[in-house]
């Protein structure tokens, strides 16, 4: 549809969390810059932003910019107990089958990160929607995790990213000894207007097509109704970009965008 009619080869505001994709605001270098130093020392992360400002991509950029000595595993659904979890990571680490009780999964996991050391690999635990975690016992689960370690050295990696009522909950003085354990801390904030424009560009030259596409004015009413929130200025931009191959409009000013609002949120 509108992508030949904008010379684009493929869809340049796509809810996939593609790194190719990632528009590197100031924030955004930042939180990487963050992540992968962490990474790096084996030291414990905490993520958090706004629904849709990018955490996701941002974990799908740092895996793709660390070295095979890196092992990621991604856990996307934390509504575990602390056995799920257990077996999750299990997986993640290869262990196959996995033994029934707590107490022989620990040991395998125990002697496969030993192993992993041994063979010069750091595996990486990233838990995304990590506001979703249900309770306490999870969290100290996760906690146990940490005090893998050797030489001083922590033998993996976590990384928790979440909404910002992650933090708020992780300021309770009952995760004082979890929060203990993080050594960096980062929140990612919306974009400003200026990477709006810049992001929208940024996307639209990704997917192949030529920068400008949106008039100034559209930028600014895209900025007005998503606030610089990425996934919300997708949404938009997408629907104005179907609106403006609709009316045979050869870019996208701020009539197409605000048809686009009355559509969406009317």
């Amino acid at each position: 549809m509108y992508k030949a009619f904008y010379g684009l080869g493929e869809k340049p505001f796509s809810k996939t969390p593609d790194p190719r994709f990632l528009y590197m605001s100031s924030g955004h270098r930042e939180a990487l810059a963050r992540l992968e130093y962490a990474v790096e020392e084996s030291e414990h992360a905490l993520l958090t932003g706004d629904v849709g400002c990018g955490k996701t991509m941002l974990s799908r950029a740092l895996m793709d910019r660390m070295g095979s000595r890196y092992h990621f595993l991604f856990v996307f659904n934390p509504r575990l107990n602390a056995l799920e979890l257990l077996r999750v990571i299990a997986a993640g680490l290869g262990i196959s089958p996995a033994p029934q009780g707590k107490d022989l999964l620990l040991a395998e996991i125990t002697s496969c990160l030993y192993g992993l050391h041994a063979a010069g690999k750091i595996p990486v635990v990233v838990i995304d929607e990590a506001q979703l975690i249900p309770d306490r016992e999870l969290f100290e689960e996760i906690r146990l995790l940490t005090n893998f370690q050797l030489d001083q050295r922590n033998l993996l990696s976590v990384i928790l990213m979440g909404q910002p009522e992650l933090r708020e909950m992780l300021s309770l003085p009952v995760y004082e000894p979890f929060r203990q354990r993080i050594s960096l801390f980062y929140h990612l904030l919306p974009l400003s207007l200026e990477e709006t424009l810049e992001y929208l560009d940024f996307r639209i030259v990704a997917a192949g097509g030529e920068a400008g596409l949106f008039s100034p004015d559209a930028v600014h009413r895209i900025y007005e109704l998503t606030g610089g929130v990425p996934r919300k200025i997708n949404a938009v931009a997408t629907n104005a970009l179907l609106i403006g191959f609709g009316k045979d409009s050869s870019w996208i000013d701020s009539s197409i965008v605000e048809d686009a609002a009355l559509e969406m949120f009317s």
